[in-house]
């Protein structure tokens, strides 16, 4: 195994963690220790102040070196002029890795910042010792009991993240469950001057606790070096990425927040294309494609059926389709027969797009019945729904439903919102398997994204 895949697991799982700086009161560094206690950290935990004896009841030690037994991973909250003297100590206690969570390096563009994150670096490696940050969060791994924040779900799951940004880690770990997706492991790694992306490309390729890989990127220091572990890791998983500081106002925002480096979006589509990556852009395609990728098969086919209420929403989602490199399924005579016999006649269609009408919306049980009937059709490979009851109780009925038809049939639906539906039942559809998306297009952009990387997946396999 890779040398730093091994230490990145070990340091994803420690037997004790020490928090150097950390405040009495309740400031933003207590964040840290009211998190690990939040995920019920098993090991222990080593408060380090040498103004107090202890915190929260918990005893506080005066310096890392006054610890008695081993430490794994430190967690530096100390101003930027005392943390060369605590990474020394650091690498002399033995300690495997360190968080470092206090800006004032290279991203200040100062000589002095510059040189201080050089030396840190320089000490750290000498010692055997790797860094995460500075300027970042560093470990969100519910199996471990690892976190940054408090009340984050302490459910494990699949998907594994690396991030430039703390607080972007913070809002995903905090609402991403409610579409269904939960995280394997996750970091946020600040400025990067020690471990980077490639390393946690590397590292996440491997780990069997990982199914899906995200990214939030600010900037790439070694491009060809990107190139080929994004390459290498997209042809055993799929590798979902934001990158940002494509434009000038993002570049300077970037620049200021962890002094990335940022490029031209030429070069960063030519990467994505070799690379095999799934390129978003904005916050909710990439929680969109988190979830599709986490929820849907992986042997996704390119003829869909559109089952909606409104006319309109079946006519966009066709479009989309059609947008996307997608095709409308030929629904089979037998099918539409079927559907000519369970949908009103007036003012719907029993041919893809299938309209059911407004009336659908009161005698629920036509979504549900058509739906089965279209999910039976051979020719079909994905059905997307966009519908909704018009009180909660036909809406539980049609969610309840649309699960069980979905579970009957095997293949993937997209679940598509209509203004009012019940968000506790959104979620539903998602913690079932059922991706539930705001807009028919999002819904189909999202699923054709699924279907060209693993068509191109598929490809390298085979060459």
């Amino acid at each position: 195994m890779n040398p730093i895949v091994e230490q990145i697991e070990s340091l994803f799982h420690p037997r004790s963690v020490a928090i150097v700086g950390l405040p009495r009161g309740l400031k933003t560094g207590k964040l840290f220790l009211l998190a690990l206690q939040d995920q019920k950290f098993g090991g222990d935990i080593y408060p380090v102040n040498p103004n107090v004896q202890e915190i929260d009841g918990i005893k506080t030690y005066p310096s890392v070196s006054a610890i008695q037994g081993p430490v794994d991973l430190a967690i530096v909250l100390v101003p930027s002029h005392y943390t060369l003297a605590v990474i020394r100590e650091c690498v002399e206690k033995g300690v495997k890795g360190v968080i470092l969570f206090t800006s004032g390096y290279r991203e200040t563009h100062t000589q002095e910042g510059i040189d201080l994150e050089e030396k840190i670096v320089s000490v750290a490696r000498a010692g055997g010792m790797r860094i995460i940050g500075p300027n970042g969060m560093g470990f969100y791994a519910p199996r471990s009991g690892l976190s940054f924040f408090p009340e984050l779900s302490r459910r494990p799951g699949t998907v594994g993240m690396v991030s430039h940004s703390g607080s972007l880690t913070n809002i995903l770990g905090r609402m991403a469950s409610e579409k269904g997706v939960y995280f394997s492991k996750v970091v946020s790694i600040g400025n990067a001057c020690d471990l980077a992306v490639t390393d946690f490309l590397d590292y996440f390729k491997v780990d069997p606790e990982t199914a899906v890989i995200g990214g939030y990127i600010e900037g790439i220091p070694n491009g060809p070096v990107f190139l080929k572990a994004l390459k290498s890791a997209s042809m055993e998983k799929p590798v979902i990425l934001w990158k940002v500081g494509m434009t000038l106002e993002g570049s300077r925002a970037a620049a200021s927040h962890t002094g990335a480096l940022t490029g031209s979006r030429q070069i960063w589509q030519a990467v994505i294309r070799q690379g095999g990556a799934v390129s978003v852009s904005g916050f909710e395609a990439y929680l969109d494609s988190l979830m599709a990728f986490s929820l849907l098969p992986s042997n996704v086919g390119d003829r869909l059926a559109v089952l909606s209420g409104p006319g309109g929403l079946a006519v966009s989602a066709s479009e989309a389709c059609g947008n996307e490199g997608l095709k409308l399924a030929e629904l089979l005579p037998e099918t539409q027969k079927a559907l000519k016999e369970m949908i009103p006649p007036t003012g719907t269609s029993y041919k893809n797009p299938v309209d059911v009408g407004l009336m659908a919306s009161l005698e629920i049980d036509i979504y549900i019945d058509a739906a089965r009937e279209i999910a039976r059709d051979p020719g079909v490979d994905a059905l997307v729904v966009i519908g909704a009851g018009l009180t909660p109780e036909t809406n539980e009925i049609y969610t309840s439903g649309l699960i069980e038809v979905q579970k009957e049939s095997g293949k993937p639906f997209l679940l598509v919102k209509i203004p009012g539906f019940d968000e506790k039942l959104s979620q539903r559809f998602c913690l079932s398997g059922l991706p539930f998306f705001d807009s028919a297009e999002r819904a189909i952009r999202t699923y054709a994204s699924v279907k060209r990387y693993r068509d191109w997946q598929r490809k390298q396999i085979q060459s």
